[in-house]
């Protein structure tokens, strides 16, 4: 484990190839503000060069109330433009990066926060973590990308309802809603992340940039277009060098077989 960096808003430690990357604003709940994002932006970009998998988690009782609303209202609408669009930028930094990310989600996850979480890519929370997007009762809308990233996870009819009537989701609801791919009891979020981290880091680095950015451009194509791009991908990957060895040591059984879960 390497000793932990500690910046204006983030921590930064390096576990087993891991960049643990903590959300540390603590006495705001987390809430995000532009020299926040600018940590964020800084700790994505330290782990694009050192990792090979990242765990997103908030210090503190929360994982991310959103967005700081002291500094928001005193933007003007151009500023405010500029700002949402430096949250999608760094945001996408985490989504279609070089490395999978893992969100351990506890407490809040709100607003801005929902909003970060769903650029991960697997997202595991605790049962204190509740989920809600209530710019509909601040008289503001999303600005971090929810509008997209959100809706596509747990669809428009669902993130409509949060927004209008306030909504919250329990940590059990967002599995359902596919916000949430694993719950776990409290406290636990961050070592489930981890080991999770740790079995995509030893897939193949050409595999894992696939997965994390083939994928969900694929499915913005056409049923056609996508079949025809996953072609391509497809035999890109299995003629590099490290799939080249990997499926010579399946063929000669020297690597374990999928089992069915529960078995050894």
């Amino acid at each position: 484990m390497s000793d932990m960096t500690v910046g204006d808003f983030v921590t930064y430690e390096l576990v087993d190839d891991i960049a643990h990357v903590g959300l540390n604003r603590p006495e705001k709940r987390n809430a995000i503000s532009d020299r926040f994002v600018e940590a964020i932006a800084a700790a994505v970009a330290r782990a694009e060069r050192e990792a090979k998998a990242a765990v997103l988690h908030g210090h503190g009782n929360h994982f991310c109330a959103g967005l700081d609303l002291a500094e928001h209202v005193q933007k003007t609408p151009i500023e405010g433009v500029r700002g949402s669009r430096r949250w999608h930028a760094v945001f996408a930094g985490i989504e279609h990066g070089t490395i999978p990310w893992f969100s351990a989600l506890h407490g809040a996850v709100v607003g801005g926060g929902l909003e970060l979480a769903a650029a991960t890519h697997i997202r595991v929370a605790d049962e204190t973590a509740f989920f809600a997007l209530p710019e509909g009762q601040r008289g503001i809308f999303v600005g971090g990308g929810g509008s997209v990233r959100v809706a596509r996870l747990i669809g428009v009819a669902r993130m409509t309802d949060m927004m209008l009537t306030g909504r919250v989701a329990s940590a059990n609801e967002a599995e359902r809603w596919n916000v949430a791919q694993y719950v776990v009891p409290a406290g636990q979020a961050r070592a489930k992340a981890h080991a999770l981290a740790c079995k995509a880091a030893s897939n193949a680095p050409l595999s894992n940039y696939a997965v994390i950015n083939a994928l969900p451009r694929i499915q913005d194509m056409a049923k056609e277009d996508g079949l025809f791009v996953e072609s391509f991908i497809s035999s890109f990957t299995t003629t590099s060098p490290e799939a080249e060895e990997r499926l010579r040591a399946f063929l000669e059984k020297r690597a374990g077989r999928v089992q069915a879960p529960g078995n050894a």
